[in-house]
């Protein structure tokens, strides 16, 4: 039997695979396959799984983790299942692995990952996946229970591990060629038992099968009604630093990776996307023979959270909010924004490298649990619901889930794992998510960015009059502007308000913030009266004052923490008499935000829930973690009050629509491209225009007098007039051809997708009409006027 597994192991495809079942076909006889999960009908189960293969992949890789807590928690003799077992991963890393910290150093780290290993075989274009754990293991006479189980719920009462249902696992098998090819090995890590082994693969139909059989299924190995198996105390299986000798190791032959070009590093960046934040670090590992020119063939995975704190050259800022709410518990929302130009590369050098090294999925949104991704949002998400375009190729969000409630969770996951259920729970969670990161540090953000591009804009008021003054308001173009381009009239700035005195009021001297590693202090800015009112159905917002770093919530070594807590609630009985209530956690009442450091200081936004009334106190507690056992307390004190009416607005006046807010038109000359390109707007001779959109409504279009395009017209003029008059005509031209393509566009509800290497990426209508534009579209307004368009014809 140990001579069948070697063969097998060492198979490098699954043409390999094919050859010995062929060679040995007393072993690989039809009685010896038997359905996966006992059931004939597994097709559906399997193959409804993953729709990605680096997801399914990424299971396997979950299994392998959940497979060493398992081991180290049987170790310490604990039962998995009992009270006295961790209730979640992070207590779990805190129990069994004590020196965790020390992962963030390299050799630590790589030591670590050694426990689990992702290795490469086979050819570089029909490449194999070893998946080794130094986990639990499995007797043979288990495995029908454990690896070749569907649906079984083995882990479903260990709190501390990911899976639950034991099924995720052969979400990958349809991704092992086009035959389902898959090895498990396993040895029980107390060294007990044989090593055990088995084959799956997809059933191939006979004859007679197709014509009786919609669908075939999956299946497995036994020789002679048993499980094939061995004596074996160590076994040289080509792992790194170390002979098999306990655990698990499964062989996937041939496995669909589209677009993965190596494992080291292609592979890595892959897995770090799905895998957010591991609890334990792993290692990629490629070889030589499959490319003998990498330098780096070893690499180890500990998560996209680790590599964005780390690698300070991409991320420009970042920062989290904690989310306590009635209907779905506790999140936590962190949003990274990348720079829009790095030193020494373009604009568009720079997307295409954040592209690679951050967005190979296509996942803008992460929706994690344990720190892997169980669902993703595309930029879609940042352009139509955020409306922050300028951020859309520069924003990454991670949704931690974790500590969600169930009741709301497990109508938001699929049980695959990989993608979200579009069903209400999704539809409430995105809307909830649009209202309050619009009111975040996000907003402030990509309001800074727009601000920073100071560049003078043509006034369009004449255009617009002169446009508005021929058309004819029952016309169906009157009508497209208006239904597709209705904004509101430009307001411009607002004069500086001025002292009494008619002078200017001096700015606020602000001292230099100092941050420091834990919190000295932490106190309630302003404060006011107690108690502080809180309107029916709003919101308070109050403000903390402290002198720690603003990433202390998030940092992964040592990371603080905030917990608000109700002491005491005070009811306005109508009927007579107050009384105090029992105490109760703050999503029962109150739904909270929580927002990390900005600047030395943390505000906590307080949104009443339905169950209290006018005239309600509330006393609450905020306490800011410290160094060691240190903690700061703040104690405030809340009154719901009824909800201030609504001014009265004043009646609209009606519509000038010679006033009609078109898109501002911005000429850029080459002394500006690089305010542009610092802002992630792509400025350079081969661009013509640049249009600049907040979600849907264009407010903006850059018009280039140093295009290529403009500049070699311009060559053909013989003077100053003529290049005038050509200049109003290619500023015309491309802002109206803009204008217009956009409402056309937007107006039949177009969906715009880009077709990319690994997959196809939504684009906003404003990035289509830019590519338009870059591609001849304006050499042809330029070089083919209306008279000359009907002298070709004539000719």
């Amino acid at each position: 039997m140990k001579e069948l597994f070697e063969q097998l192991y060492f198979s490098a495809t699954e043409q390999d695979v094919e050859k010995t079942i062929q060679e040995s076909k007393d072993i690989f006889k039809k009685e010896n396959w038997v359905p996966i999960g006992g059931n004939d009908s597994n097709f559906s189960i399997i193959e409804n799984q993953q729709s990605n293969p680096i997801a399914a992949l990424v299971e396997k890789v979950t299994n392998s983790i959940d497979a060493t807590l398992m081991k180290k928690c049987i170790e310490l003799g604990i039962d998995p299942k009992s009270v006295d077992a961790p209730k979640s991963m992070d207590e779990a890393l805190e129990k069994f692995f004590p020196d965790s910290k020390n992962w963030d150093l390299n050799t630590f780290r790589r030591k670590q990952a050694e426990d689990i290993q992702i290795i490469a075989d086979g050819p570089t274009r029909q490449s194999s996946v070893i998946i080794y754990d130094n986990g639990e293991g499995q007797h043979p006479e288990d495995f029908e229970n454990t690896f070749l189980s569907l649906m079984k719920g083995n882990k479903n009462e260990i709190h501390f591990v990911q899976g639950k249902y034991n099924m995720g696992g052969s979400g990958a098998i349809v991704f092992c060629g086009t035959k389902g090819y898959q090895l498990i090995g396993s040895k029980k890590f107390d060294g007990t038992g044989k090593f055990g082994f088995t084959l799956v693969r997809e059933h191939p139909l006979s004859e007679a099968e197709l014509t009786t059989k919609k669908n075939t299924w999956y299946e497995y190995l036994k020789i002679d009604g048993k499980m094939p198996q061995f004596d074996v105390s160590d076994m040289d299986l080509k792992l790194l630093n170390r002979n098999f000798t306990t655990g698990s190791i499964i062989k996937m032959y041939s496995y669909q990776m589209k677009g993965i070009s190596g494992f080291a590093q292609d592979l890595n960046q892959n897995l770090n996307e799905f895998l957010f934040k591991p609890v334990l670090p792993i290692f990629t590992i490629d070889t030589k023979e499959r490319y003998p020119n990498n330098k780096v063939l070893q690499t180890t995975v500990y998560g996209l959270q680790r590599r964005l704190e780390d690698e300070k050259d991409y991320v420009e800022d970042w920062f989290s909010e904690d989310y306590d709410d009635i209907v779905f518990g506790k999140m936590k929302v962190t949003c990274y924004v990348f720079k829009p130009k790095q030193e020494g590369k373009t604009v568009k050098e720079t997307k295409a490298d954040i592209q690679r090294r951050y967005f190979k999925n296509n996942m803008s949104v992460l929706f994690s649990m344990n720190g892997q991704v169980h669902g993703h949002y595309t930029s879609e998400f940042i352009t139509r619901s955020l409306k922050y375009n300028l951020l859309k190729d520069y924003l990454l969000i991670n949704v931690d889930c974790s500590k969600m409630k169930y009741e709301f969770r497990k109508d938001l996951f699929m049980a695959s794992r990989d993608r979200l259920k579009n069903g209400a729970k999704a539809e409430e969670l995105r809307d909830y998510l649009k209202t309050k990161l619009t009111k975040s540090k996000l907003d402030e953000i990509n309001k800074r960015r727009k601000d920073s591009i100071g560049l003078e804009s043509e006034d369009t008021s004449e255009l617009i009059k002169n446009f508005a003054k021929n058309l004819s308001k029952d016309s169906d173009l009157f009508k497209l502007i208006q239904n597709t381009l209705k904004l509101d009239e430009k307001t411009r700035d607002k004069p500086e308000k001025t002292e009494s005195n008619g002078n200017k009021p001096q700015e606020k001297q602000h001292k230099p913030f100092k941050p420091e590693r834990f919190p000295s202090f932490f106190k309630l800015q302003s404060k006011a009266n107690n108690p502080i009112p809180v309107p029916v159905g709003g919101e308070k917002t109050l403000k903390f004052e402290t002198d720690v770093e603003d990433h202390y919530f998030d940092r992964t070594d040592d990371p603080g923490d905030l917990q608000v807590s109700i002491l005491k609630v005070k009811r306005n009985e109508p009927n007579g008499g107050n009384q105090q209530g029992n105490q109760k956690e703050p999503g029962e009442l109150l739904n909270i935000i929580k927002s990390s450091p900005d600047k030395g200081t943390i505000k906590i936004t307080f949104n009443p829930d339905i169950e209290l009334r006018q005239g309600d106190e509330i006393e609450i507690e905020a306490n800011l973690k410290g160094a060691g056992s240190e903690s700061f307390q703040e104690i405030v004190f809340l009154k719901i009050v009824d909800q201030q009416q609504k001014k009265e607005t004043a009646p609209k006046e009606e519509e000038d629509f010679s006033n009609m807010g078109l898109p501002e038109l911005v000429k850029i000359t080459k002394d500006q491209w690089q305010g542009l390109e610092s802002q992630g707007i792509a400025m350079n001779y081969e661009t013509v225009m640049n249009p600049v959109a907040s979600g849907d409504i264009l407010e903006k279009i850059y018009v280039n007098l140093d295009s290529n395009v403009f500049l070699n017209y311009r060559k053909k003029l013989k003077n100053e007039e003529q290049i005038l008059v050509a200049q109003k005509r290619y500023i015309a031209s491309v802002y109206f051809h803009s204008l217009f393509l956009y409402m056309i566009t937007k107006k039949k509800n177009y969906k715009l997708s880009q077709s990319l290497e690994n997959n196809d990426e939504e684009i906003t209508i404003d990035e289509y009409i830019r590519d338009v534009f870059d591609s001849y579209y304006s050499d042809f307004l330029l070089n083919f006027g209306m008279e000359q368009l009907i002298g070709s014809l004539e000719d």
